[in-house]
């Protein structure tokens, strides 16, 4: 059956393109968060370990929040490694070591990628005329500025 919520189907088809990135960008970043989670060493292990699981599990959260709202606005969630290798703007894991600093290092790099790309995909939202989208990047966008900011602490 047809989605009929209003959005012109070139406006949702280009929004769920944009959500389909940040659903791969965020899967890759999942990705190498549990890589850290499961490889860290250091007098610092525990602590770091548990900080890398509250990380994985806030983005397993969005990760399927992301690909709700692609199917809400009508269209289909990209849902494989492959798929999302050919549109993420990230990369694996770069790190050799596995302390602390230079896994977050890395992933605090990604998070503040995304938040850029994120601003560019409030805009575009916003030109497509889909203020759910928007507001949902909005919330998105919080969270990983918040997250960074936590990044960027443990890195003092």
């Amino acid at each position: 059956m047809k989605t009929n919520i209003g959005l012109k189907e070139k406006d949702s088809a280009a929004v769920a393109e944009l959500l389909n990135k940040l659903l791969a960008d965020e899967n890759v970043l999942y990705t190498k968060i549990r890589n850290a989670h499961w490889n860290i060493e250091g007098p610092d292990f525990h602590a770091q370990h548990i900080f890398f699981e509250e990380l994985y599990g806030d983005l397993a959260e969005l990760i399927d929040e992301i690909a709700e709202r692609v199917r809400s606005i009508g269209h289909y969630a990209i849902g494989t490694m492959k798929g999302w290798l050919e549109i993420t703007q990230l990369t694996e894991m770069k790190y050799g070591k596995n302390d602390a600093a230079g896994y977050i290092k890395e992933i605090l790099n990604d998070y503040e990628s995304l938040i850029i790309s994120l601003r560019e995909d409030i805009k575009k939202a916003e030109k497509h005329e889909d203020a759910g989208t928007e507001d949902f990047l909005v919330g998105i966008l919080e969270k990983h500025e918040k997250t960074a900011w936590m990044l960027r602490s443990h890195l003092k």
